[in-house]
């Protein structure tokens, strides 16, 4: 790799000729691996659980590897191991914990194109994206082991009074903390939770999407590889609900990360805790909206309503897709986004050129083509709208990224879609737009596009969302990085507020406790 070549999804339209060429040889160490079995670990022990599934590829269905699936009894014997080891994890001390998570960043960094071509293979990223993905969770474990060393470990010395004594206070982990993940970021959204619970010197239990097990095994090797215990991190995949029922519900689970729908965040919100409060950190998609005004830079802004509304098929909680654009440059701004979006390719996500991979499954699928439908029956189709099932197209979920205007009552308004498709609509009133705009449960990611102070000010200060963007061409509402844009939502979003890369994310990790220990 170049010297001082960093890779973000800023950086995912640069054309270097040696990343590439890592990737292929990533390609073929991912090859390699497909076909074997992929156990749950339990307290560093291999199991075979029960019934294990195939795990097949979006873009061919090709067999990657058979998931052993977890029974609520590994569940049961993971999280008494975490307990019984929360203690001994703590008193390791934040500098060693420190020291491991930067170790495991490392450790995935040298593997990124293995991981990346895996990645491509298991949920259809391309791969600039996917090497995007990996180094995101490479970043999210140093910045949060960064977030520790910055603050001591959160022990601050307090004032004095009365007897002579040791006056402070520490913040301390909870005990077992559960990590539920996606397939949209398979390494991001379980390394960075995951990492933030570990190096706050809390055990976890670890559930992937059936659809990341792959990935998700591989987190595992990096912490096993880097040196953690095998009582902190234990790797429980699954299909369907029977982890995740047993560790939701599990009264030894003293906080849990989710990533995924509303409808499963709120559930997990409402009944996590019951005897008494425990954190419970979800981040639970977006409908998210861009307003391009009269005074933008209309290249710009289809650029980056483009890449964020189409970028990973537009499965990504922060994919743009409500566009209200100024009528006086509305069809100057149609235009030119129908152009970009015909012309971006769709196929294997493993080739160097291709855009757009496939979708998830037949279900994402089947969103794609009732929205389409809806679509072309009650407005009008601009661009795309079309399953694609010819040649290297006839194995694999691929759809054509597709561009609607809709009347303002279509669900296709307010139902987080996860596929690459965007609605846009003119505005007459930047007060309307802004509305519409806020006009969501959601409240994400939004994005603005205008060279107006007073219009950006009006904006900032108005907008209903936790991530924000103005002018940006890299994306309109996407490409969050730790450290830079911290990742988090308001609203039916987040249950929060706080952001992950930031810096107030480590602490939801821990409690606080106020010490007094005289002396006299």
């Amino acid at each position: 790799m170049a010297e001082g070549f960093r890779v973000t999804y800023a950086t995912m339209s640069a054309d270097n000729e040696e990343l590439h060429k890592g990737y292929e040889e990533g390609i073929e160490q991912a090859k390699a691996q497909l076909g074997g079995t992929i156990p749950i670990v339990v307290n560093g022990q291999e199991r075979p659980g029960e019934g294990p599934y195939e795990l097949n590829s979006p873009i061919d269905g090709t067999l990657l590897a058979h998931v052993s699936q977890a029974t609520r009894q590994d569940v049961e014997d993971a999280i008494a191991s975490a307990r019984g080891f929360a203690i001994e994890w703590e008193r390791t001390g934040w500098r060693k914990r420190v020291e491991l998570m930067r170790r495991a960043a490392d450790l995935i960094t040298e593997r990124r194109n293995e991981l990346s071509a895996l990645m491509a293979l298991e949920v259809g990223k391309n791969r600039l994206e996917a090497l995007g993905d990996v180094e995101e969770t490479a970043d999210l474990m140093r910045w949060n082991a960064k977030e520790m060393e910055d603050h001591q470990g959160f022990n601050v010395p307090m004032q004095a009074m009365g007897a002579p004594g040791q006056y402070y206070d520490v913040m301390r982990p909870y005990g077992v903390w559960a990590v539920i993940s996606p397939f949209n970021f398979p390494m991001a959204l379980a390394g960075g939770p995951s990492s933030g619970a570990l190096v706050a010197g809390n055990t976890v239990v670890f559930k992937p999407a059936h659809q990341g097990a792959l990935l998700g095994y591989k987190l595992y090797e990096v912490y096993r590889d880097a040196g953690f215990p095998a009582a902190a991190f234990h790797y429980l995949p699954g299909r369907g609900s029977v982890v995740g029922d047993a560790i939701v519900h599990h009264p030894d689970v003293a906080g849990i990360t989710f990533t995924g729908s509303y409808e499963v965040g709120m559930g997990i919100y409402r009944s996590f805790a019951s005897d008494y409060p425990k954190p419970v950190i979800c981040e639970m998609g977006g409908k998210n909206p861009t307003i391009v005004t009269k005074h933008a830079d209309l290249d710009k802004a289809t650029d980056g309503v483009m890449r964020s509304a189409f970028g990973f098929g537009g499965q990504k909680c922060s994919a743009a897709s409500r566009v209200f654009v100024e009528r006086e440059v509305y069809d100057d701004f149609v235009t030119r986004l129908k152009g970009k979006t015909e012309k971006i390719k769709v196929g294997n996500p493993l080739e160097r050129d291709v855009y757009l991979g496939p979708l998830i499954n037949e279900d994402a699928v089947h969103t794609f083509e009732e929205a389409a439908e809806e679509a072309k029956k009650n407005g009008n189709v601009i661009a795309g709208g079309e399953r694609l099932t010819e040649g290297e197209h006839a194995k694999g979920n691929f759809v054509q990224p597709t561009v609607v205007e809709v009347p303002d009552d279509s669900w296709i308004w307010k139902r987080e879609l996860f596929v690459p498709f965007v609605a846009v609509a003119p505005f007459d009133e930047l007060d309307d737009a802004i509305r519409k705009a806020n006009d969501s449960e959601y409240g994400l990611t939004a994005g603005f596009y205008s060279e107006d102070e007073a219009e950006i000010r009006e904006w900032l200060d108005r907008i209903e969302a936790g991530v924000v963007y103005v002018n940006r061409r890299a994306g309109a509402t996407t490409g969050a990085w730790p450290g830079v844009q911290p990742f988090g939502g308001w609203k039916g979003s987040g249950t929060t507020g706080k952001a992950g890369g930031g810096p107030y994310y480590v602490t939801q990790y821990m409690r606080e406790q106020s010490r007094t220990v005289i002396t006299e």
